[in-house]
C-alpha cells in the first residue's frame, strides 16, 4: 500500500469557492479525533502486510489541530501498520494557523517536525487581498508572505497552492502572483483553475451578478502563462496542476495518479485497494456514531474492467507517465487496446496527443484540454 490519507472535517470559515466536506462548528472535534483513531484501528487488517510509505492529513483544515492531536494519530499509525523507515508526512496547513500559534519563537514549526511531519502543504491561494477576500479566506497577504518567510527556515519540502482564473485577475496579477511563490524558493506549487461549483457562495454570486463569470479564455491564457513561467524556473510540470523541482514530486499524489493502494481515513474520505473504490459517508456526527458502534460508514464499489481501463487512462494523460499502451493490452486485452489507438488517432492528428514509443502523452496543446480528451477514449460499460 502507498498511503493513509486522513480527513479532518473543520474550518474557521468555508471559502466561497469550496465544495468540500468540512464544519465550521468545532464542538465535535475531540470525538472526531477519537473516530479517526478508532477508524485506523477498525481498519488495519485491509491492508495486512503492506507498508505505508505516505502520511497525509487533509481536509477541511488540519493545522486545526493541536499538536498532541496530531500526534495522537500518527501513534495510532505507528502501532498498527508497518510503516516505511523514512515515510513523507505531509500537512495541509493555512498561514493564519501557522502564524496565530507559532507565537514568539516560532516553535510550532519545530514541534510539527518533532512530531514526524516533514512536508507542508501550504494554502496560500494568492498574494492578492482582494483576490483573498473574494474567495473568503482567512489569512491576508501579509500573513502569507510571513508564514513563507518562516516556513522555509524549518522545512525544505513545502509545497503551496495558487489560484487561477480569478474575477478581476489580469496576466500581469497572475505574472506577479507566481514571481512571489518563485522569490520564496518553494520546491512544489499546486495550481488550479477557480473553478464554480454547484451549491458553493461563489455560484451563487455569480447567478446574482455580484461576481464576473469565471472567464473560460482567460483561464486557458493563465494556465499556459503558469507552465510556462514555471518551466522555465526549472519545475516539471508531472501533473496537469502540480510542479515539481526534482526530488520534490509529491509521493502521496503520486500514488494515486499511478494506481497505488491507499487508504481513505474520516467522513468523506475514499479508498482504493485496485479492484474497489470506498468512500466514508460525509456526515460528521453519523461517522462518528458509526465508528463508535464499530460500524464502517462506508460505501464501496467494485470496478469493473472498463472502470480500471478509464481511471488508467485519465489520470495516465494527466501526468508526464502518460498511458503506456502495452499495458492497456497486457492488463485490458486486445479489445481496449484497439479501441485506444482508434478514438486516439483523431488526438494525435491535432497535436494534442503524442506517441513516445510505447506511451501515450499529451503535448503541451493538450494539456489544458486534458478531461476532455481523456473521456473521449474512454470505454462505456
Amino acid at each position: 500500500m502507498s498511503g493513509i490519507y486522513i480527513h479532518i472535517p473543520f474550518c474557521k470559515q468555508a471559502c466561497h469557492y469550496c465544495d468540500f466536506h468540512f464544519s465550521t462548528a468545532m464542538g465535535k472535534k475531540e470525538e472526531m479525533v477519537i473516530a479517526l483513531k478508532n477508524e485506523l484501528i477498525l481498519r488495519k487488517k485491509e491492508v495486512l502486510d503492506d507498508v505505508v510509505e505516505t502520511i497525509y492529513f487533509g481536509g477541511g483544515t488540519p493545522s486545526l489541530l493541536s499538536m498532541d492531536e496530531l500526534k495522537f494519530l500518527l501513534d495510532t499509525i505507528y502501532k498498527n501498520y508497518q510503516v516505511a523507515d523514512h515515510p513523507e508526512i505531509t500537512l495541509e496547513a493555512n498561514p493564519d494557523d501557522l502564524m496565530t500559534a507559532r507565537g514568539e519563537s516560532s516553535t510550532i514549526f519545530k514541534e510539527y517536525r518533532s512530531i514526524g511531519i516533514n512536508r507542508l502543504s501550504i494554502g496560500i491561494q494568492s498574494f492578492f487581498d482582494d483576490d483573498l477576500k473574494l474567495m473568503n479566506r482567512a489569512h491576508n497577504s501579509d500573513e502569507a508572505e510571513n508564514c513563507l518567510k518562516e516556513a522555509t527556515q524549518y522545512f525544505e519540502n513545502i509545497t503551496i497552492d495558487l489560484i487561477y482564473g480569478m474575477p478581476n485577475m489580469d496576466n500581469a496579477k497572475w505574472i506577479q502572483n507566481i514571481e512571489k511563490a518563485l522569490s520564496f524558493n518553494i520546491p512544489h506549487i499546486s495550481s488550479y483553475a477557480l473553478t464554480v461549483e454547484p451549491k458553493t457562495a461563489l455560484a451563487s454570486f455569480i447567478k446574482k451578478g455580484t461576481i464576473k463569470a469565471v472567464d473560460d479564455a482567460v483561464v486557458e491564457e493563465h494556465f499556459h502563462i503558469l507552465v510556462d513561467t514555471l518551466t522555465k524556473a526549472g519545475y516539471t510540470n508531472y501533473e496537469i496542476s502540480n510542479f515539481g523541482k526534482p526530488g520534490f514530486f509529491s509521493k502521496h499524489n503520486t500514488s494515486y495518479w499511478q494506481g497505488k493502494k491507499y487508504l481513505g481515513i474520516g467522513p468523506s474520505a475514499h479508498s482504493f485497494d485496485g479492484g474497489h473504490r470506498g468512500w466514508n459517508i460525509k456526515n460528521n456526527t453519523t461517522y462518528i456514531k458509526a465508528i463508535a458502534k464499530g460500524e464502517l460508514p462506508m460505501e464501496v464499489e467494485t470496478l469493473t474492467i472498463a472502470n480500471q481501463y478509464n481511471e488508467y487512462v485519465m489520470t495516465g494523460l494527466r501526468t508526464i507517465w502518460g498511458v503506456s499502451l502495452s499495458k492497456i493490452a497486457s492488463n485490458f486485452g486486445k479489445k481496449y487496446h484497439q479501441h485506444l489507438l482508434k478514438e486516439a488517432k483523431k488526438h494525435l492528428d491535432n497535436n494534442v496527443l503524442q506517441l513516445d514509443e510505447d506511451v501515450l502523452l499529451t503535448t503541451q496543446k493538450g494539456k489544458f484540454l486534458c478531461d476532455g480528451i481523456a473521456s473521449d477514449l474512454f470505454v462505456l460499460n
